[in-house]
């Protein structure tokens, strides 16, 4: 006599099967997204580093806040940082100037969310975390700086 449908043995290792691809494929999604925010953070540093020169060609010097640039044809509005949470306190990217006001950087908070950087008057950055995004005129820290 045939017996129609599974065991009960059967469907548990089924279940199992499952679980372990869920649980090969749950971290390469997260890394994914991780790729994603870094893309999307640097697309939108290289178009706020383009409308702050532009802010400086037109006005013969650097914005003192990053929000002097929206409005312009460059950007008619601040993109929001992918990194940020309402936890961090913002929700945008971060600007600072140089005491000289000769040099500028722009940055991202990073999967970190350190918002710590700083430029000097020699065109130096230096950043709080290493895995921060960020763009200046100035001395880039490391590969993820332009």
């Amino acid at each position: 006599m045939l017996r129609k449908g599974f065991t009960l043995i059967e469907l548990l290792i089924v279940m199992a099967v499952i679980a372990v691809l869920i649980g090969i494929a749950i971290p390469s999604f997260r890394g994914m997204q991780e790729e994603a925010k870094k893309a999307k953070a640097g697309g939108d540093l290289r178009v706020l580093k383009l409308a702050v020169e532009a802010y400086n060609a037109k006005n013969s010097a650097y914005p003192t806040i990053l929000a002097s640039v929206e409005g312009q044809s460059v950007v008619q509005t601040l993109p929001t940082d992918p990194f940020s949470t309402a936890a961090a306190g913002s929700n945008g990217y971060q600007y600072a100037l140089s005491p000289n006001s000769t040099y500028y950087i722009i940055w991202s908070v990073g999967k970190n969310n350190t918002a710590s950087a700083s430029i000097a008057d020699t065109g130096v950055v230096t950043v709080g975390d290493a895995d921060q995004i960020g763009a200046t005129n100035g001395t880039s820290p490391n590969t993820n700086w332009k």
